[in-house]
Order: structure tokens, then C-alpha cells, then sequence
């Protein structure tokens, strides 16, 4: 039986597992945060060591969030420590608690002196454990976003935006009333503003045309 703060304690351990440091390091024998654009995310691995490489980081650290919020969230058997004063339900309560300490987790990772990614394969990864209609529209969006555009920076960015946004049509336009959307709207502005400052380089880049593309992937091969 855990008390929320082991919970939230070992989270944040699995979010701050340093997937991309950890494969350069094997595979080169290299610190991914000094090539590139010194971001030790599953993007730079891409652009560092090739697509195999990166696609094996961002699923690993996608794998992260999903643990945190479905899995060590039920070792909490204890009661709640606090009224809940939310709609949520305590457990739906705990797994956001869980999944955001992954998050902060991966990006201040405590074994890369607290200089990791950007979190946004592990916010997928808790989304999906959390609220996977929404988090099926926000891949569409990140996945469009990038076969057009070639810049998985802005597709993340969009992605962030799009989460909100989605909660917020499925539940004023759709009327799909999703469970605690009075405090899932707020939580997901939250995270968006996160994502999108841990992007706030690649904006910049973006603004002045110095972003990288990914040029090396291709959705249909020709034979």
C-alpha cells in the first residue's frame, strides 16, 4: 500500500527515466543533450542518430506517462489525504497527480542533472491512460500538422493546443458531456502551457525559419 506521495514520488522516477541520454550513450557512446539541438527528446534522436532510433525513444517515453497514470496510480490503496472538492472521482484524481509528476519528471530528470526532454511523448502517453477519445483527435492533429509541414515542433505545439480545445467542443459543441470537464478544461490549458514552454526555442526557430524539418521520413515508399 502507497501513500499519494510515494505515488507521485515514483512517477516522477519513471518519468525521469533518461530514455534518449541512455540509447545515445549505448548506441555512440554520446551525450544527446551536446548534438543537435541539445534536447535529449526522441525529436533529436531522430535528427542525431536516425528514425529507428527516435521512433524507439518517443515510444518508450510515451510507455512512461501510460505507466505512471494507469498503472503505479492503482498501487494507492490508502484513502484519499485530502477532500476532494473536484467532480473527479479519487482515483480519475490520483492518475492526474501521477501522470503530471512523469511529465515533470521528463523534463527535469533527476539522473541528467535535471535537463531532459520536452514532455510531450509522455503527456501523450498519460493522456492516453487518461482520456483516449481526446487523445486520439490530438495524435490526428499532431500527425497532419507534421506530414504537411515536416516540423515535429510545430506539430507537438499544435498538438498542446489541441487538447483543450477538443475538451472543450466534445463538451459545448457536441454536448458529449465528459466527466469532470470542469476541472479536466483547466488541467489541460495547464499542460498545453507547459508543452508549449518547453517548446519555446522552437518557436522562436520557427519564427525565424532556423527550425529543422524532418526530411528523412517518408509515409509511402515507393518501390
Amino acid at each position: 500500500m502507497l501513500s499519494l506521495f510515494y505515488v507521485i514520488f515514483l512517477s516522477y522516477l519513471v518519468g525521469s527515466i533518461p530514455t534518449s541520454i541512455i540509447v545515445a550513450k549505448l548506441l555512440k557512446g554520446i551525450d544527446i543533450r551536446q548534438h543537435g539541438s541539445g534536447n535529449a527528446g526522441g525529436t533529436n534522436v531522430i535528427r542525431v542518430l536516425g528514425l529507428k532510433e527516435g521512433i524507439f525513444v518517443i515510444v518508450f517515453d510515451i510507455f512512461k506517462g501510460f505507466i505512471a497514470t494507469v498503472f503505479i496510480a492503482k498501487l494507492m490503496y490508502s484513502p484519499f489525504p485530502f477532500k476532494n472538492l473536484t467532480p473527479l472521482e479519487d482515483f480519475t484524481l490520483v492518475q492526474i497527480l501521477a501522470g503530471s509528476a512523469a511529465i515533470v519528471g521528463h523534463i527535469w530528470t533527476v539522473f541528467g542533472g535535471f535537463k531532459g526532454g520536452k514532455g510531450m511523448a509522455t503527456a501523450t502517453g498519460m493522456l492516453i491512460g487518461l482520456a483516449p477519445i481526446d487523445i486520439l483527435i490530438v495524435i490526428g492533429v499532431f500527425t497532419i500538422v507534421f506530414i504537411i509541414s515536416r516540423y515535429i515542433s510545430l506539430g507537438s505545439i499544435s498538438a498542446a493546443v489541441a487538447f483543450p480545445l477538443t475538451l472543450f467542443f466534445r463538451e459545448n459543441i457536441f454536448k458529449a458531456e465528459v466527466e469532470g470537464y470542469s476541472i479536466l478544461i483547466f488541467f489541460s490549458i495547464g499542460i498545453a502551457a507547459l508543452l508549449i514552454f518547453t517548446h519555446r526555442a522552437n518557436i522562436k526557430r520557427l519564427i525565424e525559419g532556423r527550425e529543422h524539418k524532418i526530411t528523412n521520413f517518408h509515409l509511402f515508399r515507393k518501390k
